[in-house]
């Protein structure tokens, strides 16, 4: 929050858009430093007021679930990703220019289901101040690693996809200036199209391997909806558990590299925004020949990367999986 927000060229008070998010102009308000609003009572009375912007801010914290949002609401608002491409969702934090961006938003979009290991005080902050949160994976019917811990990684199947948008459709126009209702629902319509489409691409391409082959090693537990959906059989992951903050036992690595051997496993998908030698050493040892493929499993890359949007990603990780097991 700086001051031209508040403030116009001649040092006039801006007129705030209560019609939009009168919460936001408010907590706007707050956030001005005491200073700021003592020059403002100091300044003489002006003879006319200018419009403050009242184009929704939107904050996204992964930028799989920015894309999203980004397709949903297209130049009816500003949306704010905090995650940046190639990083991991499970451990980056955030600015304290990003945390005042949250808790000045008029929707926060996260994931949830425990995914922002790095974020959820910041999150949690915002929430406090009355920023409005939608945590999707809260609403996608989750599925578990084991009793009680949620897999957060809901984005590896479409369909689930699919599902998403509609959720964050309805929080959209909930949250939003009712004006923008018809603009979101025919983007949403138009993106969940190109969903279903993908969804079927991706489907060929996955019950195309023998069903004796749909086998997965990962470096971690990402595959999850993915494996249920296609019905594969995640044998083994690197990293115990559904987070990169985990960290392997010599015991665990022993047992990968035996389900490597007795399952005559071609390949282990690790996720480019994780380190890769682990794999790469324990693919080594495992006595057979194994590679170690790359798949964008927990972000999407930069613009100019193989899988900058949603469905990019998707497509890329489904042909190389089918490519490696068929």
């Amino acid at each position: 929050m700086i001051l031209k927000d508040i403030f116009n060229n001649k040092g006039c008070l801006k007129t705030l858009p209560i019609q939009v998010g009168p919460a936001r102009a408010l907590r706007k308000l707050l956030a001005v430093p005491a200073v700021a609003v003592s020059l403002a009572f100091g300044i003489t009375a002006c003879s006319t007021f200018s419009t403050a912007d009242d184009t929704p801010d939107i904050v996204v914290t992964t930028n799989i679930l920015g894309d999203v949002v980004e397709q949903l609401v297209g130049d009816s608002a500003d949306v704010h990703v905090l995650m940046k491409p190639n990083a991991d969702p499970h451990s980056f934090g955030v600015s304290a220019h990003d945390a005042a961006v949250m808790e000045n938003a008029d929707l926060i979009v996260a994931n949830g289901l425990g995914l922002e290991e790095g974020l959820q005080s910041n999150v949690d902050n915002a929430k406090s101040q009355g920023v409005p949160v939608l945590e999707v994976g809260e609403h996608i019917g989750a599925i578990e690693y084991s009793p009680g811990v949620p897999d957060p990684h809901f984005w590896t199947d479409p369909a689930r996809m699919i599902t998403a948008t509609k959720v964050i459709e309805a929080e959209l126009i909930k949250e939003l200036d009712p004006s923008l209702t018809e603009s979101i629902t025919n983007s949403a319509q138009q993106y969940r199209e190109e969903l279903k489409s993908l969804d079927e691409e991706v489907a060929e391409l996955l019950t195309s391997v023998a069903p004796d082959n749909r086998k997965l090693i990962t470096n971690h537990n990402v595959f999850g909806y993915l494996a249920k959906r296609f019905d594969y059989t995640v044998i083994g992951t690197i990293i115990p558990g559904g987070t990169t903050l985990a960290a392997p036992s010599a015991s665990d690595l022993n047992d990968i590299s035996t389900a490597i051997e007795d399952n005559n496993v071609p390949a282990i998908f690790t996720d480019t925004s994780s380190p890769q030698r682990l794999a790469e050493v324990l693919a080594s040892n495992a006595g057979i020949d194994v590679q170690v493929v790359s798949v964008f499993t927990e972000s999407l890359t930069d613009s100019d990367g193989e899988a900058p949007t949603y469905i990019s990603m998707q497509k890329i990780n489904a042909q190389r999986i089918a490519s490696t097991l068929s």
